[in-house]
C-alpha cells in the first residue's frame, strides 16, 4: 500500500488507461469520502412537483423541519414537460444528446421553483461551478438544492434502443450521491416502494420491502420505478451501496427515512 502511489504513477505514464494491472493498482487506492455525512434525496418531477402545491408544500415543511438535524443534497426530477419535449424533439429525428439538453432544463425550472420555495430559510438552489460550495451551503443551514439530470448534454451515452437519454435524473442524483460519498440515496415518489407490478394499473401487485439489483433483474422489474442504468451505477459504487424508495406523498415517510428507519423499498447491490 506504501508504494501505491508511486506504482500508479510509473504504470500511468507507461500503460493504456484500461491496462489491466494499471486498474488492478489503482482499486488498491484509498476512496476518499468527501461528505460522509449528507443524504442525497431525489424529489420526482412527475410524481411530486407536477402534482402542485398539494404534494409540494407539505414536503417543503417537512424539508425545512429535517434539516435541522440532517445534512440535505436535494436534487430534483425532470417529470412530465421533459416527456413532452422528448416526444417533439424525438419526432424530429433529433439524438440523444439534444433529448438530454431538453431534459436538463426542465429539472433546472423544478430546482429553481423549490428553491424559491425554500429561500427564505436559506436553502438555496445552486448548479454547475456552483456545486464547489456545497460544503458551506450544509455548514451554514445543512441544505442545498440541485437539478437532477447528469450534465452530459451532447456527450450523452446513446440508449441500445431509440433516442431516450438512459441516464437521466435518477442517476445524476445517484452519481452525486456516489462522488461525495454520501451516507444514504432516498428517491421520494409517488407510491410506496417497489411492487411486482405496477401498481396503478394492477391492484393485484403486492410490495416489495427490500430486494437487490440481481433480484430485480431476474425478476423483470429493472425498469419499474427507477431509471434501469440506476441499478448498474449502484451494482459498481463503492460508497452508496443502497437506495430507498418512499412515498412522499405521506406525511413524515421522509423524516422516518432519514432517521433510519426502513420505509418504503430497499434496494441493495448486493
Amino acid at each position: 500500500m506504501a508504494n501505491t502511489t508511486a506504482d500508479i504513477e510509473a504504470l500511468l505514464m507507461q500503460r493504456s488507461l484500461t491496462d489491466p494491472e494499471l486498474l488492478a493498482v489503482a482499486e488498491t487506492a484509498a476512496d476518499y469520502r468527501i461528505l460522509p455525512d449528507a443524504t442525497v434525496i431525489k424529489i420526482g418531477g412527475q410524481s411530486v412537483i407536477d402534482r402542485g402545491r398539494s404534494a409540494v408544500y407539505p414536503l417543503v415543511e417537512e424539508i425545512v423541519a429535517v434539516r435541522k438535524n440532517h445534512q440535505l443534497l436535494i436534487g430534483t426530477g425532470a417529470g412530465t414537460r421533459a416527456r413532452h419535449l422528448y416526444s417533439i424533439a424525438a419526432g424530429l429525428g433529433l439524438p440523444a444528446g439534444v433529448l438530454s439538453q431538453l431534459g436538463a432544463s426542465v429539472a433546472d425550472q423544478n430546482a429553481a421553483m423549490l428553491g424559491q420555495l425554500l429561500a427564505k430559510h436559506g436553502i438555496s438552489n445552486v448548479s454547475d461551478a456552483g456545486l464547489s460550495a456545497v460544503p458551506l451551503y450544509l455548514a451554514e443551514v445543512n441544505a442545498v438544492i440541485f437539478s437532477g439530470m447528469p450534465p452530459y448534454n451532447l456527450w450523452m451515452r446513446p440508449a441500445p434502443e431509440g433516442v431516450i437519454p438512459p441516464y437521466r435524473t435518477d442517476a445524476g442524483c445517484f452519481l452525486l450521491a456516489e462522488q461525495f460519498g454520501c451516507k444514504a440515496m432516498i428517491f421520494v415518489k409517488d407510491e410506496d416502494g417497489l411492487f411486482t407490478a405496477n401498481p396503478k394499473t394492477d391492484k393485484s401487485a403486492k410490495f416489495i420491502p427490500k430486494i437487490s439489483v440481481d433480484e430485480m433483474k431476474a425478476r423483470g422489474l429493472h425498469d419499474s420505478i427507477l431509471e434501469f442504468p440506476m441499478l448498474d451505477l449502484l451494482k459498481a459504487a463503492k460508497h452508496v451501496r443502497e437506495a430507498q424508495v418512499i412515498n412522499g406523498l405521506v406525511a413524515g415517510n421522509l423524516t422516518r427515512a432519514l432517521n433510519g428507519e426502513h420505509v418504503g423499498t430497499l434496494i441493495t447491490a448486493s
